[in-house]
């Protein structure tokens, strides 16, 4: 029998009888406790698609896999039965034949430590060896038997209330060979007093989250939501987990008594589930197919949100520690949702295209129009978003850290922008090992650490119990070992308490858990049926009392975001603060739809896959430094411009396709001429989706043509749009060209009224030389004329 048939085996039990055997039981009758019972309008989750459990590699020594899908009780009491059903699985060459199959018990553990060292190094479990049961049948190569195991509990003789490590021990023939172990699964049973004397209270911390999976431009990039929210998916096998929980929906109809679990949202996650529910979208060119799973997935999340409490995460989920530990932690109070300041948010309906220009423009950003109201509110865009989408109001002073632990450096910016409380695990704190119960016998889930801004209130998650619920579908055995483990260590804190004090425990998985009803649903429903456990919530443990667990720890060696990829973050926030300079008016408020393309791309999700976060930095890199472009001057269409006077200005025309108005520089030069001088503008307002034309002073000194080129930058100095060269061309006479023109023309003057005075004195000295005739006396003789030369 594979896991699914398991799964399937073990659900019919839940629907046949009212008082359910157990989550993955079979339908045997033995009393079992309450079982998670689906609500009629919830549709039964799929299992995975793997088949066998993948928990267990073949071992050539234990060729029978074994796996569980009941084991009863969860408590022993006075007259219990054990009860164990499941397969067995033949993964070797060999047929096995003459199985046989006993539990057996080790000692006694009654501290948390002690399960611990059992961890390490298991106990034999040989203390008591009851006889074997033969299982009928044999085992071919790959095939699977059932198998039915009950034993009287006072045959293991559990002389005290503790903890029993125990065996599940296969014997059989290997090819008619003597008998042998062949199989063998180690895990606990547990006993404890008929009426508790303590009990051990337990918190759930849910994670609703997932890398996004849409563009910087606000598109779909993939359509990997689609999948998870989609019947057997891994969010849509999240959700279930509380849905199918006692209280989990409004109408749930359980008489047991409800199971509160706080769920920890990402903003993001909702925007774009809004936004393909919206639908049509595309992906990759061809329509999206999430549309109709995208809109029952909001609808079954609003409806668990009116039961269960909700934790606004950071848009995005974003790495606090990456981007606090990058020089951008402005980044980080944007996608907070605790303050005003956080304004990250891309709201469908107003989503940029891809060369950075949005589908709606206005003064003060793309999305005024459709956007939740943020400005007036003490709260920022990702609790908006919650509210509207959900009809909730979530929490927003609370910050989890991924991975369980914040650097310290990054503690101020969480607490100026809103958080008055952390959840971290028990290695973020120097003695968080005292919190959990392991080196104290006292479990106490909150405390406090000094910062730089004060004391901050800290709940510290159990990072072994969260781990269980991570690994639930890959542990051996199946999730019902995996659920057995988790009662052994529930069980461990409660026989160690103190007389008269309570357990607190708070359970918080990673973001990526991968989980069904079936396992990590069951976890959370024995926190309501067995009698020495107690239902807690976030918001009790956070009023409870707080007890000493040591300061921050420097997470130095904590998994974070490719180095790489957080370059090219680092690069486009530089781009983004750029062009902040140049906005008019709001300008965290004006960019909030790129300030959320920067969140999304530093998504804690994406830490243990850092080929995507290089190439989901890149794409971001690429589309902010794109917007420069979207500012540009337009070059005239033959590279030239003619000046019709020697002060004629230089118009150049200039286009703003951003969807928000910005202030720019324009620096004009000339290439080595200094026949034309350019005057300065100052800063000029564009508005978005607009052309305008700027009017540059210039004055000619000569005529001619001049090399000019013309760059629009931002205030700051930053290049906008392409750098344009043109040619000047000038006919007109500059002032020196004119004062030599007037000066040549003056000098021409000047000689020509030289000759003409030259002109004129010489004709007068030609009239005085030539003198009248003398008279001769009377009679005297003429005298001839004198000789003139010929020359």
């Amino acid at each position: 029998m594979t896991r699914t048939a398991l799964f399937r085996a073990a659900a019919a039990p839940l629907s046949a009888t009212a008082v359910g055997v157990t989550a993955l039981g079979l339908a045997l009758g033995v009393p079992a406790a309450p079982a998670l019972a689906a609500p009629a309008d919830i549709p039964v989750v799929a299992a995975p698609a793997e088949s066998a459990a993948p928990n267990v590699a073949t071992d050539v020594d234990r060729p029978v896999r074994i796996a569980v899908g009941r084991f009863e009780p969860r408590t022993i009491t006075p007259g219990s039965v054990v009860t164990v059903t499941g397969t067995l699985t033949n993964t070797g060459p060999t047929t096995i034949t003459d199985l046989s199959l006993r539990l057996q018990r080790g000692a006694v553990l009654t501290t948390r430590a002690e399960l611990a060292a059992d961890q390490e190094d298991p106990d034999p479990a040989t203390a008591v060896v009851p006889p074997f049961q033969q299982v009928p049948g044999e085992l071919a190569p790959g095939d699977e038997l059932a198998f039915n195991y009950t034993l009287p509990a006072e045959e293991l003789r559990l002389a005290e209330d503790g903890v029993y490590p125990v065996l599940l021990n296969v014997n059989g023939a290997v090819d008619g060979v003597e008998q042998r172990r062949v199989g063998e699964l180690p895990t606990y049973v547990v006993q404890q007093p008929p009426v508790p004397t303590t009990r051990t209270a337990v918190a759930w911390l849910w994670p609703i989250a997932e890398p996004s999976h849409r563009k910087p431009s606000g598109g779909f990039r993939d359509d990997g939501l689609a999948e998870s929210v989609d019947t057997g998916g891994r969010l849509d096998r999240a959700l279930a987990v509380i849905e199918r929980l006692p209280g989990g929906l409004p109408a749930g109809g359980s008489d047991a008594p409800p199971i509160e679990v706080t769920l920890a949202v990402d903003p993001a996650l909702v925007e774009e589930l809004q936004l393909m529910a919206g639908g049509p979208y595309e992906v990759g060119g061809e329509a999206g197919r999430g549309t109709e799973a995208a809109a029952a997935f909001l609808e079954r999340l609003t409806a668990v949100a009116a039961v269960h409490p909700v934790v606004a995460l950071p848009y995005g989920d974003v790495d606090a520690d990456a981007l606090v530990g990058a020089g951008i932690p402005d980044v980080l109070t944007r996608s907070l949702p605790g303050t005003p300041d956080g304004t990250a948010q891309d709201p469908p309906g107003t989503t940029p295209t891809e060369d950075g220009a949005a589908a709606t423009s206005s003064a003060t950003g793309p999305t005024d129009a459709a956007a939740p109201e943020t400005e007036e509110s003490a709260e920022g865009a990702g609790a908006a978003i919650l509210a509207e989408a959900l009809d909730v109001e979530p929490r927003t002073d609370l910050a989890w850290a991924p991975g369980g632990s914040f650097r310290a450096g990054t503690l101020p910016t969480l607490q100026a922008g809103g958080v008055g409380q952390v959840v971290l695990g028990a290695g973020g704190l120097t003695d968080g090992d005292d919190a959990v119960g392991l080196s104290d016998p006292t479990a106490t889930a909150r405390t406090t650490v000094a910062t730089a801004e004060g004391p901050l209130d800290v709940l510290v998650a159990d990072p072994g119990l969260g781990g269980l619920v991570s690994s639930v579908e890959e542990a051996a055995g199946g999730a019902r070992m995996a659920e057995q483990r988790y009662l052994a260590e529930l069980a461990a804190l409660t026989m160690q308490a103190p007389d008269g004090t309570e357990q607190t425990v708070l359970v918080a998985p990673p973001r990526e858990v991968d989980a069904v009803p079936e396992g990590a649903g069951a976890m959370m429903t024995d926190i309501g049926s067995l009698p020495w456990l107690r239902p807690s919530t976030v918001a009790e443990l956070s009023a409870g009392a707080a007890a000493p667990a040591g300061e921050l720890a420097d997470p130095a060696d904590a998994p974070g975001l490719d180095p790489a990829g957080m370059a090219d973050v680092v690069a486009g926030v530089a781009v983004r603060d750029d062009l902040a300079g140049a906005v008019v008016g709001d300008a965290d408020t004006a960019l909030r739809s790129y300030d959320a393309a920067i969140s999304r791309a530093a998504s804690a999700g994406r830490r243990d896959d850092p080929e995507e976060m290089r190439a989901v930095a890149n794409s971001l890199r690429t589309f902010l430094e794109q917007l420069r472009g979207q500012v540009t001057l337009l070059a005239p269409a033959d590279g030239t411009y003619s000046l019709g006077s020697s002060e004629a200005p230089l118009v150049l025309t200039v286009r703003n396709d951003l969807p928000v108005t910005v202030q720019v520089l324009l620096d004009v030069r000339t290439r080595g001429s200094r026949g034309l001088s350019i005057g300065e503008i100052g800063l000029q307002t564009l508005a978005p989706g607009e052309r305008s034309t700027l009017q540059v002073p210039t004055e000619v000194h000569q005529s001619g043509g001049f090399a000019v080129r013309a760059q629009l930058t931002t205030p700051a100095g930053g290049p906008l749009g392409d750098q344009i060269s043109l040619q000047v061309k000038s006919t007109a006479y500059g002032p020196i060209s004119l004062i030599i023109t007037v000066g040549a023309a003056a000098l021409l003057g000047l000689l020509f009224l030289r000759r003409l005075v030259h002109f004129v004195l010489r004709r007068r000295r030609a009239a005085a030389d030539a003198a009248p005739p003398a008279v001769a006396p009377e009679g005297a003789a003429l005298q001839p004329p004198p000789n003139r030369s010929p020359v």
